[in-house]
């Protein structure tokens, strides 16, 4: 069985928050998951980035 991933509290529940999961399992979220999901995060908040600047004249 994997360990509990090694976070800061602070982390821990704004991933939570963000990946819309309970904060247990995202302690018990395999790590190529956790880094998975991260990702598709940071695509989406650089999408949402660049429609925002596409929409100015």
């Amino acid at each position: 069985m994997s360990q509990p991933l090694q976070l800061s509290a602070e982390t821990a529940v704004k991933l939570a928050k963000e990946l819309n999961v309970p904060l247990e399992h995202l302690m018990h979220m395999p790590k190529h998951i956790l880094l998975q999901k991260i990702a598709e995060l940071a695509k989406n908040a650089a999408n949402d980035t660049e429609d925002k600047g596409d929409s100015t004249p």
